[in-house]
């Protein structure tokens, strides 16, 4: 019976991987595509995966200047 929950819990089931891919589609996606059109990196945007971390970036991106918009 021990391996059975062992084996059970250290399981990703179908309805787990589905979450994670609408997470990612739901919310990563659309802000990759706004933090690149900021002019930063598409890349910044991973950063909404680890917990409160993400607010973090969210007030540093809303407070701080975009390159883009700098006018020379």
């Amino acid at each position: 019976m021990d391996e059975q929950v062992f084996r059970h819990g250290m399981s990703i089931g179908a309805i787990q991987i589905l979450f994670i891919v609408g997470y990612i589609l739901i919310f990563i996606v659309p802000i990759w595509k706004i933090v690149s059109k900021a002019g930063y990196s598409g890349a910044w945007s991973l950063l909404m995966i680890i917990p409160v971390l993400n607010v973090i970036m969210l007030w540093v991106f809303a407070f701080s200047r975009w390159p883009n918009t700098e006018r020379a």
